[in-house]
């Protein structure tokens, strides 16, 4: 997986959690919109993220008790599901790293738009913001495509 932090986006005046995930490459694995930062949130996450892209051998994470504790629920399923391997996790306090400079994109493009009206409506916008993302740093194409043309073949 990589490493797994979350940034802010505000919704209707109040601070929303965008969970991100990027492996060592720097390449988007996933992300996710939650209104909570808690375990929940936190095991909701990891596990729509391994559904999409597997079973990681190590995340790297902030210090934040709810992300741990979300990994650590996904690691006593595996346990019970009897996987000889768990997920080392590795927690590291200041995260200056890949997943940082990636949030740097994100609070680039959403920080003049001075916050979100409706839940719905920041979940779109994410999720065309991290595509186009995407698409830059081009995951979605095994060809020199273009990035112009990598979008209107999905829009298509």
């Amino acid at each position: 997986m990589g490493q797994n932090h979350e940034t802010y986006i505000k919704v209707k005046g109040q601070w929303i959690y965008l969970y991100r995930a990027v492996d060592s490459r720097g390449d988007t694995l996933d992300f996710m919109l939650s209104e909570r930062r808690d375990e929940e949130a936190a095991t909701a996450f990891f596990k729509q993220t391994i559904n999409n892209n597997g079973f990681p051998d190590k995340v790297v994470m902030d210090k934040s008790g709810a992300n741990y504790a979300g990994l650590a629920n996904i690691n006593l399923l595996l346990i019970l599901a009897w996987f000889a391997n768990m997920i080392d996790i590795l927690q590291v306090k200041y995260l200056n790293n890949i997943i940082e400079q990636d949030h740097r994109f994100i609070k680039k493009i959403t920080k003049p738009m001075m916050g979100f009206k409706a839940f719905h409506s920041a979940q779109a916008t994410i999720d065309g913001i991290e595509t186009a993302h995407m698409i830059r740093k081009g995951q979605l194409s095994e060809e020199n495509i273009p990035a112009y043309k990598q979008f209107m073949a999905l829009a298509g």
